[in-house]
């Protein structure tokens, strides 16, 4: 008989622990239920006015609103993708045509593109006014700054054969400059590759006389997607819901920037913690002027990828030989959008 009480006294403290671990546990689960969510949102370069319609999402209490904690980073040395890819930042920034190196793999990276910050490709070539570089032939035997990307040279050959221009002319320089207008100015290079939304911008703010094309104007199929909003895989199938809440949260951060540049511009200058834009307060302001109504432009919403846009670009690489695999339909989607 003591030995089946023994047993009986057991089984009921076993119990008895069962249960008020089942207590705790739920008593944890209510405690954190409440918990905001932690997002890391790593940019790709200092803050800019690309990056506005996050912090304006930050300053006016969105995010918060969302339930969600977001913590926006700068890249580690060896970028921003990778950082997603490896689950340390949930959402990250980068472009269609760096993206296509994390995806032209046999195992791509674990990341893809869920919002397009800006609707179509703001970049072009920049040059000083008056040497005839207003058009892609016009380059013949002058300097080109260059980055040395496989796919940066193929666009500058393309649209320079297009406009009946030899590419094998253009003398190629190391590209280590950090302000365009005034190395053009000093005679450091006589063009160079920018997003005319803070360089060409820049320039106009400097005074620097400067001649601009831009590639989308050239060719449809170099309009493609830059900057975007990249996911990590991993949280997108196991946290589809905070997915779509940061989105929708940063989306109205983006439609109060499209129409409040000066307000937003000062969110930006205040959210910013590394201190690059003190002293640059005119060239964001009158950046964020130009920029901000080009953030949703011709699309129906903020961040909507148009399929054969995004398309015809991978085709592109793909039919130059660009990459190694066929991107087209891959790398996007649209469903974590509102």
């Amino acid at each position: 008989m003591e030995m089946n009480m023994r047993k009986q006294l057991t089984k009921r403290v076993i119990t008895a622990m069962a249960f008020c671990a089942f207590l705790s546990a739920a008593a944890a689960a209510g405690a954190y239920a409440d918990e905001p969510a932690e997002i890391t949102f790593c940019l790709d370069w200092t803050p800019n006015t690309n990056h506005t319609g996050v912090y304006a999402a930050q300053a006016l209490g969105y995010y918060e609103e969302a339930g969600l904690d977001v913590q926006i980073v700068q890249p580690p040395e060896n970028g921003a993708v990778l950082m997603c890819a490896a689950g340390q930042a949930q959402f990250a920034v980068d472009a269609q045509d760096t993206m296509a190196a994390a995806l032209d793999q046999d195992e791509p990276l674990g990341i893809t593109a869920v919002a397009a910050m800006i609707q179509h490709n703001t970049s072009g070539i920049l040059s000083r006014g008056g040497d005839g570089i207003d058009t892609p032939k016009g380059l013949e035997g002058k300097t080109y700054s260059t980055w040395e990307s496989p796919i940066e040279l193929a666009m500058i050959e393309y649209v320079m054969t297009q406009d009946g221009g030899d590419f094998s002319s253009v003398q190629l320089i190391p590209n280590d400059i950090t302000d365009e207008p005034a190395a053009l100015a000093a005679g450091q290079t006589d063009a160079v590759w920018v997003f005319y939304g803070w360089s060409g911008i820049n320039a106009e703010v400097e005074g620097v006389d400067c001649d601009y094309w831009a590639f989308s104007d050239i060719s449809p199929e170099l309009d493609y997607y830059t900057p975007v909003i990249v996911a990590n895989n991993d949280f997108l199938e196991e946290s589809p819901d905070t997915a779509r809440a940061f989105l929708e949260a940063t989306a109205k951060g983006y439609e109060y920037a499209a129409e409040h540049p000066k307000e937003a511009a000062d969110m930006l200058i205040e959210g910013d913690t590394t201190g690059s834009l003190k002293g640059s307060e005119d060239l964001v302001y009158a950046s964020q002027e130009w920029l901000s109504g080009r953030y949703i432009d011709d699309a129906d919403k903020w961040g909507v990828f148009d399929e054969e846009r995004w398309n015809a670009f991978y085709g592109w690489l793909s039919e130059n030989d660009l990459t190694s695999h066929d991107l087209t339909g891959k790398g996007f989607s649209n469903d974590y959008l509102g």
